[in-house]
């Protein structure tokens, strides 16, 4: 709490830092945030400089240095509105107050060592006691966000900033910031040739013909442990009639993040996810307690309407793959189901050295369905979860809106975590669609659903793995996996017959024999990150061998080409990283 708080008093000296620079800006939020806090302002037509971050931080440091006080006062609304009458942001969210029917608001300001009132802002706190208590913190960018997130509203300023206890903290912090930089997935994804975006589809990524490699890759292993795991594949249309959105409730709770048309004077929507197809699906069949459990998993195509300003690349777009499934089952199976997607979803994140922690999400604001169903299945998730004996978190209300879910947040190489796959137990939607089986009596009883993703987008798992493994992608997710680098033409007769071994052993293999010195062509494979580089010489030739290169291990002297060939082979089937 107490970090919380100096990163909270951090975003109020920054902004009594601003308004002493620029007298003119306006105020509008200033929260902490994870590692630091951001302040917005409306600078009218100007705009921050990345330049100008160096004099605000100094002018920050000079209050810092300054021991003003903070100090908690409140007003009633009128008098809350009448002080911040010059600034329509802070009267916008007093009035959203009023209507919660709060009849103060809560003011803190700073008072510096002669007593006098420098500084005032709308604020619930906490705060330190005092500036000379913040600890280590710098700036770090200046960026547009539209005022509360909305792009029919302003775009306002923000400033970022980072905050730790100690120094330390903070120069850890931006040594690994400076790595993830390195490892951006936007950055390599173009640089390896693997994904672009572009203007006339902003949020839709394309994929280029390496990139597709490792995505079928990836399709291929996940297809692997399914059919392992008991699955069955499905497909379902992308574009399907608002009445079925209806039924499903995506209409009324969802339909502001969805994409609609018409079609024959008819409302239609695209799907922003998989579910209501396989509600359909399952109401063709007429099945029997015998045959529960059907897991049934569906790659789809979903597309939702996400902000201009919150796309980020293949972490946040609005066309995506998703991984999903759904299990339809009887009450008494349903430990045992989530039993298998938690151990399923250990599997496939074990084989990319992903490590990870569970949380389980509780009933949201905005939901559909019974008090008494969301008990049930809130039970029977958190009764799996004790009993599965891992540990997780409890996240109240960030449950879907029609059901509590376990989520499982992966950790990658440089200890940051995503939000990857999702359980969500549905007592719902089976409901809604009239879902039966046939129970052992001979009655229509209601089944129970799971959905599930283990990727979950599967473009976002794309860019965590590129930001994971920085692009240097194991042997069996490689687009390129052997390069053949003959010294000379002289030796490109025999670096050709190389070459088809390799590609005759299924090994995505090519040779360059280009017109360039062999040390480019070397720092040209090493570039592109391949996992072996085979040099061609005399000896080789001679021996019938190749001389071995391994990313990160260097010159791994020469070695019988079958041999070799058997060795890549395992480490391929292997999946090993």
């Amino acid at each position: 709490m107490k970090l919380e708080n100096m990163r909270h008093s951090l975003s109020h000296i920054m902004a009594q830092a601003v308004l002493k620079l620029y007298p003119n800006a306006k105020m509008a939020i200033g929260p902490a945030i994870d590692n630091g806090f951001y302040y917005d302002f409306d600078l009218g037509e100007d705009s921050f400089a990345p330049e100008d971050l160096k004099k605000i931080q100094k002018e920050m440091k000079k209050i810092i240095g300054g021991g003003q006080k903070f100090e908690q006062f409140s007003l009633p609304i009128k008098e809350a509105k009448e002080k911040l009458k010059d600034n329509l942001y802070k009267i916008e969210m007093i009035e959203d107050l009023e209507k919660e029917g709060e009849k103060e608001i809560s003011f803190y300001k700073n008072i510096n060592a002669k007593g006098e009132d420098v500084f005032v802002d709308m604020c619930r706190g906490p705060h330190l006691e005092s500036t000379k208590e913040v600890g280590a913190f710098k700036l770090d960018k200046v960026a547009g966000a539209y005022w509360r997130g909305d792009e029919k509203n302003k775009m306002l300023q923000r400033i970022y900033g980072l905050a730790f206890e100690k120094k330390e903290e903070l120069d850890d912090y931006l040594k690994l910031i400076e790595e993830a930089e390195k490892r951006d997935h936007k950055k390599l994804g173009k640089e390896l040739e693997l994904f672009s975006f572009h203007d006339v589809g902003a949020g839709f990524p394309f994929f280029k013909p390496k990139g597709v490699v490792v995505w079928n890759q990836l399709m291929k292993y996940w297809r692997e442990a399914h059919d392992k795991a008991g699955y069955s594949e499905v497909k379902t249309p992308v574009i399907l009639s608002r009445e079925l959105w209806e039924k499903s409730g995506h209409w009324d709770n969802y339909r502001e993040n969805m994409y609609t048309t018409k079609i024959d004077d008819h409302d239609y929507a695209i799907k922003p996810m998989n579910c209501p197809g396989g509600m359909l699906l399952y109401k063709e069949g007429q099945y029997s307690y015998r045959d529960l459990p059907l897991r049934w998993a569906e790659i789809g195509l979903d597309h939702r309407h996400e902000l201009s300003g919150t796309l980020n690349g293949l972490f946040r777009a609005r066309a995506f793959w998703q991984d999903d499934a759904h299990i339809f089952m009887r009450t008494d199976q349903i430990k045992e189901e989530i039993f298998g997607v938690l151990k399923l979803a250990d599997e496939i994140y074990s084989a990319f050295g992903l490590s990870y922690h569970l949380e389980l999400s509780t009933r949201p604001e905005k939901s559909i369905g019974t008090d008494e169903a969301w008990e049930k299945a809130t039970k029977g998730l958190q009764d799996a979860l004790d009993e599965y004996g891992q540990g997780y978190e409890l996240n109240e209300g960030d449950g879907a809106f029609y059901g509590p879910k376990i989520d499982i947040h992966v950790k990658d190489a440089l200890g940051r975590t995503w939000q990857c796959a999702t359980i969500q137990l549905d007592m719902n939607l089976p409901e809604r669609f009239d879902l039966n089986y046939v129970n052992e009596k001979g009655e229509d009883v209601r089944p129970v659903m799971i959905h599930r993703v283990i990727f979950g987008s599967v473009e976002r798992f794309f860019g965590i793995l590129v930001e994971h493994f920085a692009g240097a992608f194991p042997l069996w997710l490689s687009p390129e996996q052997v390069r053949v680098l003959p010294v000379s033409e002289k030796f490109d007769e025999y670096a050709k017959e190389v070459n088809d071994k390799l590609v005759a052993a299924g090994l995505r293999s090519k040779l360059d024999n280009e017109s360039e010195s062999l040390n480019k062509r070397i720092r040209n494979a090493e570039k592109s990150k391949l996992p072996y580089i085979l040099v061609i010489g005399e000896k080789e030739q001679a021996d019938k061998t190749v001389a071995v290169r391994k990313r990160k291990e260097g010159d791994l002297g020469a070695q019988q080409l079958d041999k070799f060939i058997k060795q890549l082979e395992k480490e391929n089937k292997e999946r090993i990283n």
